[in-house]
């Protein structure tokens, strides 16, 4: 089989496309003829380590989002159908519950082998089947993105307002996932042309943050003085004290990101004083996933995928990954394996 992987040295001078034998389905496990992958900007940095220790080791299989269709099971796995589609979740060892240290060494991409291969073996109990109207190439874009933006909308509901960050993966699952339960979004961008396709997605209010540097301000005015009952926060250092005025008292702030910077000087007593939460959102469990499922085939949920969708073999993966940080892209970024 083919795969792209990570070796001798952690840079992009070190990813390659490869041979290697296709893995055999250990006790538990189920083997997937891999369709489609997707990036995350995790992708590009773990290209150059740059989660350290929790990278793993050399060689690396890198990627962390993808969808397989099974086609052998391992011993001793049941209730799974040979031929169904399935999606190999992030933490193969967060299971349910709370997160524990340990478990991070059960990420896909770093340090376990990811999915940018043609075949993968994982734990059964770690996967999960993909809602039939969804596409491959949708599908393969749920593993990191869509089960981040899952939880940090905990206890979104109708009539909620939520402010979103830019133009993302998290950030458009956010607004999709907000939009289909009843709730008011408020998107903002520096871009004019993005803010447009956002409206397309059901964004009920816009904002240009170039042209509105306190936007904070405008999210009370927009929301008749309350405030939104969440953000979720991408940007991290410049924008942070920006989404803590713009939620209500009592509101919540998901950080998920640090894009603008990861050091920020924030105003406490604005925080306490207004019952303000601020809580940290990294994927979800096994659980959870299953779950955000459910969620998706209700809904009818459809990702969003950028027109360019890039070729397996060849220089494509190498391609993608070097045009992602660029952020040309509206949407996820998506290679077709099969």
């Amino acid at each position: 089989m083919k795969q792209w992987c990570i070796s001798g040295q952690w840079n992009f001078s070190g990813l390659a496309l490869a041979d290697a034998p296709p893995p055999d389905p250990g006790p538990g496990e189920i083997l997937l003829a891999m369709k489609a992958v997707s990036l995350n900007y995790r992708d590009t940095l773990m290209i150059n380590r740059g989660y350290g220790k929790l990278s793993g080791e050399l060689p690396l299989v890198p990627l962390s989002d993808g969808v397989g269709e099974v086609v052998a099971l391992g011993e001793g796995v049941t209730g799974i159908d040979m031929g169904q589609r399935r999606l190999p979740c992030f933490n193969q060892l967060w299971l349910q519950g709370e997160q524990h240290d340990e478990s991070w060494a059960g990420t896909l991409g770093g340090p376990l082998d990811g999915t940018a291969r043609q075949f993968m073996a994982a734990r059964a109990n770690a996967t999960v089947p993909v809602p039939q109207h969804l596409s491959d190439a949708e599908a393969a874009t749920l593993c990191c993105a869509a089960i981040t933006a899952w939880n940090a909308l905990d206890g979104i509901e109708k009539g909620s307002t939520v402010v979103t960050q830019g133009t993302g993966g998290v950030s458009l699952f956010a607004l999709q996932m907000a939009k289909a339960r009843g709730a008011t979004v408020i998107a903002t961008s520096s871009s004019g042309e993005k803010l447009e396709r956002l409206k397309d997605l059901g964004a009920d209010h816009l904002l240009n943050y170039r042209e509105i540097p306190d936007w904070g301000k405008a999210v009370l005015a927009l929301s008749e003085g309350r405030g939104a009952d969440l953000v979720v926060e991408i940007g991290g250092g410049e924008t942070i004290n920006q989404s803590l005025r713009a939620i209500r008292s009592g509101g919540t702030l998901s950080l998920i990101g640090n894009v603008s910077g990861s050091v920020a000087e924030i105003n406490l007593p604005h925080v306490f004083m207004f019952h303000k939460r601020l809580i940290g959102i990294a994927t979800g469990s096994v659980a959870d996933f299953r779950a955000m499922m459910a969620e998706i085939s209700s809904t009818g949920l459809r990702p969003v995928i950028d027109d360019t969708v890039y070729d397996f073999q060849d220089l494509g993966l190498g391609l993608a990954l070097k045009a992602l940080p660029q952020g040309d892209h509206f949407g996820k970024v998506v290679v077709r394996v099969d």
